[in-house]
């Protein structure tokens, strides 16, 4: 049964629905997936038009909001928007080291977590719209990993898209897991050049704690064991627009004195074990080289193999000279599968997925070379986390699509800057632009 509630300004709705798990097999298991519908509370009456929102990732659940934030405040002055909870996250039938050991061991928890990727996100979204549209067509934004399920959607179901909105997500149709981080680490790299042109201060900084780390075993209160390695993938954050920001802020009040000498703080340790757990989102950590897989080649750690070809990565090599400690992100490693509680008992689960090689084609060419629905799509000048030229010439192999090329916004841009990101991909997809 559906419940109705109210937020400032918005009426909301929550919505079950039973899709099978290997849609290839619909008689087969099912599984719940859950989705919170959003209208603005002055338009609750009218039959407006459906947006789908696929959030970024993989594996984590639509964003919970209150009231009409950001982009979310745009859509709803002309759609009611549907918030989907991907399979595997939030309240759809979740994935994690509680919930997988009841499909057996690892060989079944990885087989199990095949089912997982954008072509089986993009079925239940098939699934589920006529029961919500009665068979209308619905606009879909993809934020990052959502856009990867949108170009999915255009080369699966076209039929069931009016229009398809992209913002920092367009991914390459045909690299390997192996290409994408090679272009990915000297992305990093110029991020973590440009937060230290920012902060000078911080190359002290983040070498002190690198070398503090070398010498001290330290373990986050919450049982993560904070390396070298986990330390410098905290450069996750200097994808975001604030990100660089916030890293600041972190690494400048990393130590405090005892009676034993320098130690990292309580508050640095907390933070840090927030930033690094994966305990909200393992699919991100289980399946995030699997969205890449589809050429009949295992992914293999692919960012850890590919690392190994950028030696200023290594931060011991680093700490015997002078240098500035590089930082990584947006990149999976098996020693996560060690280091983070969340993810120890799933250790032998990610390394089958990693030798997988019977991964099913994402994308096809042919029908996005042929494509007919209004595809926009926002497109971040270098992107930390989705290659820009890689983006780039899938636009150019999707038919009609219109790209907005931008340095204003970072990744996150449809967070900071939403209700202008939207305008512009509206007015692109309707050719008003």
């Amino acid at each position: 049964m559906s419940a109705t509630y109210r937020q400032p300004g918005v009426v909301l709705t929550d919505h079950r629905f039973t899709v099978p798990l290997d849609h290839t097999d619909p008689g087969g298991e099912t599984i719940e997936l859950y989705a919170r519908e959003a209208v603005a509370g002055d338009k609750a009456g009218q039959g407006l038009p459906w947006l789908v929102y696929l959030q970024g990732g993989p594996g984590f659940g639509a964003t919970r909001t209150v009231g009409k934030p950001a982009w979310l405040g745009r859509a709803l002055k002309e759609y009611r928007v549907l918030l989907l909870d991907q399979r595997g996250t939030g309240h759809s039938t979740p994935a994690n080291r509680q919930t997988l050991p009841l499909r057996g061991g690892p060989a079944e928890q990885a087989e199990y977590l095949t089912h997982f990727r954008a072509d089986s996100i993009v079925r239940d979204c098939e699934t589920i719209r006529p029961r919500l549209t009665g068979g209308a067509p619905w606009t879909v934004l993809g934020q990052s990993f959502g856009g990867f399920c949108t170009v999915n959607y255009l080369s699966a179901a076209p039929e069931g898209l009016s229009a398809a909105l992209v913002t920092g997500g367009l991914p390459s149709l045909d690299a390997h897991a192996d290409d994408v981080y090679r272009a990915a680490y000297p992305r990093i790299e110029r991020k973590v050049a440009a937060h230290y042109a920012r902060y000078p201060q911080d190359v002290e900084r983040a070498r002190r704690i690198a070398e503090h780390l070398l010498d001290h075993d330290v373990v986050l209160p919450n049982g993560y064991r904070l390396t070298v390695e986990a330390f410098q993938s905290l450069g996750i954050l200097l994808g975001g627009g604030e990100g660089s920001h916030r890293l600041h802020f972190l690494l400048e009040d990393a130590f405090v004195r005892t009676p034993h000498g320098p130690a990292l703080s309580d508050a640095f340790q907390e933070e840090v074990q927030g930033l690094l757990s994966y305990a909200g989102h393992p699919l991100y950590a289980l399946v995030h080289e699997a969205i890449y897989g589809q050429d009949q080649r295992p992914t293999a750690w692919s960012a850890e193999r590919v690392r190994a070809e950028f030696p200023q990565f290594d931060a011991a090599k680093t700490l015997t000279g002078d240098g500035p400690l590089q930082f990584t992100g947006e990149s999976i490693h098996p020693w996560m599968f060690e280091t983070d509680p969340a993810l120890r008992p799933l250790r032998e689960t990610a390394e089958l997925l990693a030798a997988r090689t019977d991964w099913q084609p994402l994308y096809d060419s042919a029908r996005l070379a042929a494509n007919e629905v209004p595809v926009a799509a926002a497109v971040y000048h270098d992107d930390m986390y989705v290659d820009t030229a890689h983006s780039l010439r899938t636009a150019r192999a999707v038919r009609g699509l219109r790209t907005w090329v931008t340095d204003e916004f970072e990744h996150d841009g449809v967070r900071v800057g939403g209700p202008r990101v939207l305008d512009r991909l509206l007015a692109l997809a309707r050719d008003e632009a």
